[in-house]
């Protein structure tokens, strides 16, 4: 058990030693492929990663301090679809062992310290309620007020519906967090995963100060069936896609999972050594 793991008291289940890649179909060992940082080797298809694995793999494994666990949600609408949004959240905090589906956590990435926010696609699809939008404002309060870099890894399908205005209105809490990292010149970087749609696409999401991206995720606001059926058109190949982003100039880096962390690193380095020479 890493120290991830314990810090948000993950469970363990059992799990298959073999595994099959859904895009190039190679049975994969999978103790392998979780040292391949879940990346087949074969095609490159990265497979989902809740947010603790990204933890594990982009900090340091010690001085790790999770932050804001005490900010929960509750059902201020008393929503009812097919089933009650309180048993919503109990299911989903059942199987993926969080609290919520944004995880913040300060620790230290090769020896630098950061301030890492991280998405759970598993926990009602990633998406942003109100106690994602606190949790993710807290983050920014606190990165600013200590002047430390704060990086945020998106996976999300939009807004909680199941909160509605409250959860549309952290898109702008959010914009306003990220508004005071920008006015003291803190480094804010993302990096965007598959998928990243709706309200967070529309918020903090592309705010970065550097935007990455791993290989063929989605990202956008709305679906693309959804655009071709409002606009009557044929997309293009590969549209939402990352690499498309990056051809059009919307992110600035597209990079496999292997080397996030060290090139995160080198950023956090450079942006270090900026923020050094205009103090002085």
């Amino acid at each position: 058990m890493g120290i991830f793991d314990k810090l948000f008291k993950k469970k363990r289940e059992e799990e298959n030693l073999w595994t099959k890649c859904p895009e190039c179909k190679t049975l994969l060992y999978v103790p392998d492929l979780k040292k391949n940082y879940k990346v087949c080797p074969k095609c490159d298809y990265h497979f989902p990663l809740s947010a603790v694995e990204r933890a594990e793999f982009l900090l340091d494994d010690t001085g790790a301090e999770k932050l804001f666990e005490e900010v929960l949600p509750t059902d201020p609408l008393r929503f009812k679809d097919t089933k009650p949004y309180k048993d919503r959240l109990k299911k989903a905090q059942s199987e993926t062992g969080l609290s919520e589906a944004l995880v913040v956590v300060k620790g230290y990435m090769e020896g630098k310290e950061l301030i890492l926010t991280s998405m759970d696609f598993g926990f009602i699809g990633g998406s942003m309620g109100s106690v994602v939008g606190e949790r993710f404002f807290r983050a920014c309060q606190l990165a600013a007020e200590e002047g430390i870099p704060l990086v945020a890894v998106t996976c999300s399908g939009g807004a909680r519906m199941q909160e509605g205005i409250l959860s549309l209105m952290q898109m702008a809490k959010t914009t306003l967090g990220v508004g005071m990292l920008k006015e003291k010149g803190i480094p804010y970087i993302t990096v965007l995963t598959n998928p990243t749609t709706g309200g967070v696409a529309a918020s903090f999401a592309f705010l970065g100060d550097i935007i990455l991206a791993e290989p063929k995720a989605l990202i956008g606001f709305a679906g693309p069936r959804v655009i071709e059926q409002t606009i009557k058109q044929k997309l293009p190949e590969g549209f939402q896609r990352s690499e498309f982003l990056l051809e059009k100039g919307m992110i600035d880096m597209v990079v496999s999972r292997r080397h996030m962390k060290k090139t995160l690193a080198k950023l956090l380095e450079l942006t270090y050594y900026a923020e050094r020479c205009y103090r002085t």
